[in-house]
């Protein structure tokens, strides 16, 4: 573990300071360590008093914390790597970038490429029916076996089924989790969470030795919703913490599909509930791919509408650094080899560009340009 990674852990530890605040912190000074180093004067305007306080106190804390992921990290194995993805990290998913409240840091286990498929969340209750849980399993796989990798929470019920079913898949499943990623829950799970730390991937925002608290699972929605191409909600009562998902989805943009059920079904009210306020209701996992194809054509037309935009929007070192980049991916090295830019320069002007639509990053840190109409 190095440096950096350190001074992420140290900040998201601090007590009393929320994503919201941090991000206002990062903004100011730039970087983690910036921002410690800077102390209680760093958060002069931006925190209250109690807040400063805290970061008065920042190199002092964090140190159990610091402890247990180097021996977390230090348990992983070929079968199952372990790691932090920072947001200032290339690898950090695209997608969840860019939504309202993106998560500063992720504990990760298993197959870290899953983050750069295309992907869809299959949510539900935990206590399904038979019925429900054959409909989560088959539509996981066949749309697993499309190649769509299938993100749910590792719950009872239809998240497991939806696990099970992607999980030897081309697409393959990430598990969100709304507890450390040293957490054995739930305990029903045991076995498929072994399977998902070798064979998929295991994600969580919550520092290690986080336990599973009720207000978690909310939260934790929110990174399932904002990995996602869409939402299919499988079963749902009309409280479920599914339709939260669902919702979390809509607003970011996504599309939602719900299957329909029994009228008389406590279960299926939430789902048709969903269906009257617009979702797609589907019954078979064609329909749901149907869905999704034009949508990735439209994000596509829409990105080379971008690109005809004049490049004077752009500063002076984009535009540079757009010149260096062509349809053919490149790493970050093979860039700073063309450019002679420092990585972290690079890295911010990247990012920057593919916020804004200019870049794309693909499997194995690699950068393109996107296709221009």
């Amino acid at each position: 573990m190095d440096d950096n990674a350190a001074a992420w852990i140290r900040l998201t530890e601090l007590p009393g300071l929320g994503g919201a605040a941090l991000r206002r912190l990062l903004a100011r000074h730039g970087s983690p360590q910036t921002v410690l180093d800077a102390g209680a004067a760093g958060g002069a305007g931006l925190l209250d008093a109690t807040q400063c306080a805290t970061l008065a106190r920042a190199h002092t804390l964090g140190e159990d914390a610091l402890q247990r992921t180097r021996r977390w990290l230090d348990d992983a194995s070929p079968e199952r790597p372990r790691g932090l993805l920072s947001l200032d990290d290339l690898r950090y998913p695209a997608a969840l970038l860019q939504t309202a409240d993106p998560p500063l840091l992720l504990y990760w286990e298993g197959r870290l490429e899953l983050l750069a498929r295309r992907s869809l969340a299959i949510v539900g209750s935990r206590k399904p029916s038979g019925q429900g849980r054959l409909h989560a399993e088959r539509f996981a796989r066949a749309l697993g076996d499309a190649g769509l990798c299938i993100v749910s929470g590792l719950a009872p019920g239809i998240d497991g089924a939806a696990h099970r079913g992607a999980l030897d898949t081309a697409g393959g499943t990430i598990a969100v989790l709304g507890c450390g990623a040293d957490q054995d829950y739930p305990p029903t799970h045991r076995a498929l969470r072994a399977e998902i730390g070798r064979h998929g991937l295991l994600l969580s925002e919550y520092g290690l030795g986080t336990p599973p608290l009720p207000a978690h699972f909310p939260r934790r929605n929110r990174i399932i919703a904002g990995l996602s191409e869409g939402c299919l909600v499988v079963e749902a009562a009309l409280r479920s913490g599914s339709l939260i998902t669902a919702r979390l989805a809509s607003e970011a943009g996504r599309e939602v599909f719900a299957i329909p059920g029994p009228i008389q079904s406590e279960l299926a009210r939430g789902c048709h509930e969903l269906i009257r306020q617009g979702a797609c209701l589907v019954q078979d996992p064609d329909e749901v791919l149907a869905e999704l194809r034009p949508l990735a054509r439209a994000d596509a037309e829409h990105r080379s509408a971008r690109d005809d935009k004049a490049a004077v929007a752009l500063g002076a070192d984009q535009q540079a650094l757009l010149q260096h980049l062509s349809l053919e991916a490149l790493t970050l090295d093979e860039l700073q080899a063309r450019s002679g830019w420092p990585t972290d320069r690079l890295s911010a002007l990247l990012l920057d560009l593919e916020l804004d639509g200019w870049v794309e990053r693909q499997p194995g840190a690699r950068f393109a340009t996107l296709t221009r109409a």
